[in-house]
């Protein structure tokens, strides 16, 4: 399987590593990016072709991923139809719709893709939602492409992609945030920045490896945690006055509401 990516920026730079330690040979990943240091960047780091020219990525490809920003996609589009052969096309541009891409290039062979940025480091997760035409065998290949970052997961509807997006795609950010007042706590109890940082993050490291080994609900996780009349019970009590799970529910909506929004946006029919 010969993969072309449409874009080098981070996530396909992942992606590229990722398949590399997964034994893909160098010879079947080609990258196409307008961004001369970027290129040489990208042929040093990993040995792979970069070129300028769509036309030279493409050709002989199995697979075009478009990993271009969002707002570039339509262009880019419009430049790759001709240029198509029956590939698959694998879309991890965040909001656009599969029907829109699949119109822009001519072609139903399209897998959309929502990875997150702990790809960066292959502890993703990725949101996957093909087209009917997209056969068995495509989905497989789409599959070890995304693989190669984290795990995947397929929708039978792509209207939940605006759903993935505001969970595992924006999520990382929520976690950021929390660790963020986490550090501002521990500095205000009187630790200094990187004593902080390290309570912080290793209680947020430990508590996740013991919920993803754990057979048990995190709620009741927690309430193992939480002794009456302690310490713990006493900050869930403050967070439980102050509605912060319902906050976090509502800020979570909010982002799949902004997420369809784009869609809309960037896949207008004009």
């Amino acid at each position: 399987m010969d993969i072309c990516f449409i874009g080098g920026g981070n996530m396909a730079t992942a992606l590229i590593g990722g398949l590399l330690k997964r034994d893909f040979a160098v010879e079947q990943l080609r990258v196409v990016e307008i961004n001369a240091d970027h290129r040489l960047k990208l042929q040093n780091d990993f040995g792979v072709q970069a070129t300028a020219e769509l036309a030279d990525g493409v050709a002989c490809s199995d697979v075009v991923v478009l990993a271009v920003k969002p707002q570039q996609l339509r262009e880019v589009c419009a430049q790759l139809a001709p240029l198509l052969k029956g590939q698959l096309i694998v879309s991890i541009a965040a909001g656009i719709r599969a029907s829109d891409i699949a119109r822009w290039l001519g072609t139903e062979n399209i897998v959309r893709a929502m990875p997150n940025t702990p790809a960066l480091i292959q502890s993703g997760i990725t949101g996957l939602f093909a087209l009917p035409a997209v056969d068995a065998v495509q989905r497989e290949m789409a599959q070890s492409i995304l693989d190669a970052v984290g795990n995947t997961l397929w929708l039978d509807d792509e209207a939940m992609m605006d759903a993935v997006t505001a969970i595992s795609g924006s999520g990382p950010a929520y976690v950021f945030y929390f660790i963020e007042a986490m550090e501002r706590a521990a500095m205000e109890l009187g630790f200094a920045a990187h004593d902080a940082r390290a309570l912080s993050l290793e209680t947020f490291l430990g508590a996740v490896k013991l919920a993803s080994a754990s057979k048990d609900e995190v709620s009741v996780l927690r309430a193992r945690v939480t002794s009456k009349n302690g310490t713990t019970e006493r900050a869930l009590l403050s967070m439980e006055a102050n509605q912060v799970k319902q906050h976090i529910v509502e800020a979570v909506e909010a982002a799949a509401i902004r997420s369809k929004e784009m869609g809309d946006e960037l896949g207008s029919a004009n």
